[in-house]
């Protein structure tokens, strides 16, 4: 037996260059998730709750969020991140 899913619930992964645009802080759903793989909202929420999110979150106001820099270290963008968009305009 197989269970259906709703694809309300699941976004897509990001691509490199949506990952290095995102802010400093990000929610842990739906873009924290969507770097991490395309984690569905409920998948993302447990893993939060039990301290196993794939990066480090910060409860901030009952919200979940993660920080830039750690999704890009998990995704192996790190030492790229600076030279391609954060590097003042010439």
């Amino acid at each position: 037996m197989t269970t259906a899913r709703s694809s309300a619930t699941r976004v897509d992964p990001l691509t490199t260059d949506q990952v290095l645009a995102l802010p400093a802080l990000v929610p842990v759903w739906p873009s924290g998730a969507a770097a991490c793989g395309g984690l569905s909202r409920p998948s993302a929420y447990k893993l939060a709750r039990a301290g196993e999110f794939p990066v480090e979150v910060v409860p901030i106001q009952g919200r979940y969020f993660c920080r830039r820099s750690d999704l890009l270290a998990f995704l192996g963008l790190d030492g790229i991140a600076v030279t391609q968009h954060d590097a003042p305009a010439q």
